[in-house]
Parts: C-alpha cells; structure tokens; sequence
C-alpha cells in the first residue's frame, strides 16, 4: 500500500525514467497506464487537464470513448479478441441480423464488437485511472450539468488532469518551481 520514495530506487533518474520506476511499482499493468497517461496527455490543456470531451474531426466525443478507442487497436490479435469476433458473428447470423452481403456483415459484425470492447475497456480504463490517482499521477473529477463534482452521474463526465510526476508527458516539471525574487535594496530581512 505504500511505496518507499521513488528517487530511492533510481538515482539519478530522468524524470520520465522515474515515472516508468514509479508506473512499475504501483500499477498492475504498468504499460496500458503509460500509454493511457501518454494518451491523456496528447489531448491536454495548458493546465494539465484533458477532458470531459475530446474533437474527432468535426464532433466531440467523451474523453472516456475516446480512450478507449484509442486503445482498442492494441488488442486485435489477441486471441480472446478474435473469439469474440466469431462469437458475434455466431450470435448475429442465430438472430438471422445478418444479410448475406460480405460488407455489409463485416461492417455491422465490426460495430457490435466495438460496442462490447469499448464496454470491457471503460472498465479496463476504470481501474487504471483508480491506481494512477492513488499513486498521485492522475486527479480525476466530473463535469458537466449544473455543478463539476468528484462522482459521476447527473450527465458528467470525466476530466483527468496529470499531476506529479505525470506532468513530465506534457514538458512541465513534476514540482513546480518557485522562483524568488532577490531582495531589493532597502528590504528588511528578519532573520
């Protein structure tokens, strides 16, 4: 449950070597969260945050889809993934859905998988996201109707902002910096 500092076990890591160290020891699957927090971080805001919707061409889709979307591709050939085509396929041709045009079989074959996909992979996304926030690269909240709020429902939707060492994806620090002025002279100083 909790971690020995991550600097500890690398030192002198860059700051993307860190979040790979610290992605490894508190992820269960350290990979899809890197590509999710690269993916998050190709549609961010100046502020860090991505979300509650993401533009596809000329139409806005939710971040969550998008994500998931995104993602899908890393799985066709996984065996599973192929069953499930031909499972659909079996189910579509028992509620006699399908036409008997190749195309336009395949096309509507292509849907219902990506329908049932994208369901398993919010769920996928879902467990991540919890792991990258208790971890402190991720914070996660809703907006949408009415009031943002920290749990979803009453038509919100997701925003995700990458924080600590996350930020590193988006060019800025993992800490922000604070700069301080030198002192003028004629400031007093209590020292």
């Amino acid at each position: 449950m909790f971690h020995a500092p991550v600097s500890s076990r690398i030192p002198g890591g860059s700051d993307l070597s860190l979040l790979l160290d610290q992605l490894s020891h508190c992820c269960s699957r350290p990979r899809y969260a890197f590509m999710l927090l690269t993916l998050i971080a190709d549609v961010t805001k100046a502020d860090g945050s991505a979300g509650p919707e993401v533009r596809v061409g000329k139409g806005l889709i939710p971040l969550r889809d998008w994500l998931c979307d995104a993602l899908t591709p890393m799985g066709h050939r996984d065996p599973r993934r192929m069953a499930l085509v031909e499972r659909v396929r079996e189910e579509l041709r028992k509620e006699e859905r399908l036409s008997g045009e190749s195309a336009a079989d395949e096309a509507l074959v292509q849907e219902e998988v990506r329908g049932r996909v994208r369901a398993s992979g919010k769920t996928n996304l879902s467990r991540a996201v919890t792991e990258l926030v208790k971890a402190g690269l991720l914070k996660r909240h809703y907006q949408g109707y009415r009031v943002d709020h920290l749990n979803r429902g009453a038509q919100r939707q997701a925003v995700y902002t990458l924080i600590g060492r996350a930020r590193v994806l988006i060019g800025a620090p993992a800490t922000p910096r604070r700069t301080v002025a030198p002192p003028r002279q004629g400031d007093l100083f209590a020292h």
